[in-house]
């Protein structure tokens, strides 16, 4: 009896060990290919529904997986695996194999607490980045405008915003700050030309001022551009088309089998770029890109990236004209008054990440980065207002060394069945520049008079904290609180700046708090609500700062979002929003030099629509609708538009690609007229764009084409109020604009190996 008991007492003590071997689950999901971690897989423990996403190293982890035994892996681009749990044991490291990429792969999860997320990795695998202006397109609802045909930063317009060239957006490319704040032609300068297009895995983007871990800039939203880690094949590519365009890229892996078996990947990507494009004035336009990247493991526990990038580039512009002139055909709609415009500029980047696994429940992250910045423009924007003899030429230059750190600590743990992951972090960047400058300029380098230079030192550091409750499988939380200091420093060269009380040098110093709150909540399996609550902010430039003692000089934003992702069949895949804003100041720059004027409190509302729909497998559509409605409010109704602010706007396409290896993409980009002054009496008018992309793909070679403007329309790319005066004539206040692009057809072959 006592042995029978004996017995009976070791097996429960036996079940009991069992059970707590499979209490707790982790592992690492690679890709079959290039053998590096893959991010944001969803795995699910059925039954029962427990779901986890792999994080930046390809890890997942559950605690408690009560009675599961079954392991799904699913990731967007990759094959799908089933495991038994009771097989697991065997392994803590999943392989998955790439395939076409399906909407049937994306999975709702209340785990994926980016309710982009699904869009962003379904629109990089379908749609491609065929150029470097669709790096930025890649966002629904973001409109970009290029007034100095592709050397100058893009101006940028999200959720009624007229963001200037990166104002109220923050952009992030491997964790490197792309904005310049106090730079040269406008606060938050965002030049994104420096990546190159084919070597983009991944986009991550945010609406609105809901992330701690985002700070100055970050109003209508963020995005954090990633570069692949490794890559699968070589590519040589060649381009040419209209307008004396060509370019050349090549992509090389720089190590072998057998380190790509040690988990360890170096590549490089070069590009070189010409065109004379399609204004009357040849804009001899120039790039070189040269970028590499290693990518390894140092250990079980630490993995090591270093990047290295430079950009130079070279162009002429034919700069913005006036719509009377061209009405009166003094001008050509292509045509130049000044063709002296245009500038230089170069970039050279450092950057080194290290991320360190503790154990199956910590991580922690450490980042470095150096940039080595130089800027050069001539512009023309009133022509002979002020100076009825030389003209209005500026010339706007900088030098700028920008160091960097990023640091966070994640740790993961339960409260009961409550999963909790508490992230830490800080991040700081010191800007310095040396002779910023603002001058009178003739002929682009003929000096006239100085108005503005100095150094400029700047300071900006933040500390957040981030904690997300996973109460169970369909409610979340995430709640978080980011606090930032900056201090400015300006070294006045100029006795004339009036702006200032002489030469010498001028500080200054503010903070601000930013608490974040946001809701998810899983109804079915195919259905996801949020809300999202949230402050944000952006900075101003040093100069003005420091002439107002740091007054005035950081705007609070409090904007709300109130949206669903769902899934109603398979093949369809819906992200609906409603959205408000309010901002305490907002800032309207005049590009030159540092000069702002405070406008006072807007308020924005509207809604945004994203559809994505794979009736077969080889046939994508997708659409994004979006309605801004924005008004000041300290000015009297009817005098109370915001300038330039986008109201309706719209992109979608429709893809193809066939099994035989042709493919196929047309799409649209349509936005509606706007107010281009606050009383409206002037109009920005709206255009409706296409463009057309073909390709015949094989394991060796790709030939294609790129039409942009496939039904050659005249439309106008950017647009703003201008009071100007062309030689000898009297000033006229209305709209300046530069012209979008004509037909312009471009061929490519691309060879693998």
């Amino acid at each position: 009896m006592q042995f029978k008991s004996f017995i009976i007492l070791l097996l429960l003590c036996s079940s009991h060990v069992l059970f707590a071997q499979q209490k707790e689950l982790s592992g690492k999901i690679i890709d079959s290919a290039t053998h590096v971690p893959i991010i944001g897989v969803t795995i699910i423990l059925s039954p029962g529904k427990q779901t986890d996403i792999t994080d930046e190293n390809g890890n997942f982890y559950f605690k408690n997986i009560h009675d599961a035994n079954i392991i799904t892996i699913s990731a967007i681009g990759y094959k799908k695996r089933t495991i038994n749990l009771s097989d697991y044991s065997k392994q803590n490291v999943i392989v998955l194999n790439p395939q076409q990429t399906t909407l049937a792969d994306v999975t709702i999860t209340g785990n994926a607490l980016n309710p982009y997320k699904s869009f962003s990795e379904t629109d990089i695998k379908m749609r491609g980045v065929s150029n470097s202006q669709e790096v930025l397109r890649m966002v629904p609802g973001l409109f970009i405008g290029q007034h100095q045909g592709g050397g100058k930063a893009e101006q940028i317009f999200l959720r009624g915003f007229d963001n200037d060239h990166g104002t109220d957006i923050a952009l992030y490319a491997d964790g490197i700050p792309i904005n310049m704040v106090s730079q040269a032609h406008g606060q938050g300068y965002a030049d994104s030309h420096f990546i190159i297009p084919e070597t983009i895995e991944s986009t991550t983007y945010k609406k609105g001022s809901y992330d701690a871990e985002k700070g100055d800039l970050a109003v209508t939203g963020s995005a954090d551009f990633h570069t692949s880690d490794a890559i699968s094949q070589n590519t040589i590519k060649v381009e040419g088309g209209q307008f004396n365009t060509y370019r050349l890229l090549a992509m090389v892996n720089l190590s072998g089998e057998r380190a790509r078996a040690k988990n360890q990947s170096w590549y490089a990507a070069s590009e070189y770029r010409y065109s004379d494009s399609y204004f009357d004035n040849p804009q001899h336009f120039k790039r070189f890109n040269f970028f590499t990247k290693y990518h390894g493991k140092l250990s079980d526990n630490n993995w090591l990236t270093f990047t290295a990038s430079t950009l130079y580039s070279t162009w002429y512009a034919s700069g913005q004209i006036p719509e009377s002139a061209v009405n009166e055909n003094k001008v050509g709609f292509y045509g130049a008054i000044d063709p002296n415009e245009g500038g230089l500029t170069s970039r050279i980047n450092m950057n080194a990440q290290l991320s360190t696994k503790l154990g199956d429940r910590d991580e922690l992250k450490t980042q470095l980065f150096y940039s080595k910045y130089e800027f050069d423009l001539h512009t023309n924007f009133t022509f002979f207002l002020v100076d009825t003899v030389n003209g209005d030429e500026i010339r706007q230059k900088e030098e700028r060394n920008l160091y960097g750190y990023n640091g966070s600590y994640v740790h993961e743990d339960y409260l009961g069945d409550i999963k909790l992951t508490t992230k830490i972090g800080i991040n700081a960047r010191l800007d310095a520049t040396n002779n910023s400058e603002l001058s009178h300029t003739v002929n682009r380098y003929t000096l006239l008079n100085r108005i503005k230079l100095g150094d400029i030192t700047e300071l900006g550091a933040g500390a957040y904290v981030n904690e997300t409750f996973k109460f169970n499988s369909k409610f979340n939380l995430n709640a978080g609180l980011r606090f930032d200091q900056f201090y400015y420093q300006y070294n006045n060269k100029l006795a004339t700046d009036t702006t200032l009380k002489g030469i010498g040098l001028y500080t200054a110093n503010n903070n601000i708090i930013s608490p974040k709150l946001n809701f998810y909540y899983q109804v079915t399996d195919k259905t996801q609500f949020y809300l999202f609550m949230g402050k944000g902010f952006n900075s101003n430039d040093a100069r003005v700062v420091v002439a107002v003692n740091g007054l005035q000089s950081l705007a609070s934003a409090y904007n709300a979002d109130f949206g669903t992702v769902f899934k109603p069949t398979k093949s369809l895949l819906i992200n609906t929003a409603i959205w408000y804003g309010y901002l305490s100041k907002e800032f309207v720059y005049g590009g030159d030099g540092g000069t702002v004027d405070f406008s006072g409190r807007t308020q924005r509302i509207g809604f945004d629509l994203s559809t994505r729909y794979q009736p077969i497998s080889s046939l994508f559509f997708d659409i994004d609708l979006n309605y801004a409605h924005g008004r000041s409010l300290d000015d009297p109704i009817g005098q109370n538009y915001i300038p330039l602010a986008p109201v309706w706007s719209s992109t979608g396409g429709i893809t193809y690609a066939s099994k035989n290896g042709f493919n196929s993409s047309i799409r649209y980009r349509y936005l509606s007229n706007r107010a281009a002054n606050s009383d409206y009496t002037l109009t920005a008018v709206g255009y409706l764009v296409n463009d057309l992309v073909l390709n015949y793909t094989k394991p060796k070679y790709e030939i294609g084409l790129i039409i942009n403007n496939l039904f050659n329309v005249k439309w106008k790319e950017t647009q703003f109020e201008t009071e100007t005066r062309l030689k000898n004539e009297s000033p006229v206040d209305g709209v300046a604009f530069t012209p979008g692009t004509k037909f312009a057809a471009v061929a490519h072959l691309d060879y693998f190996f």
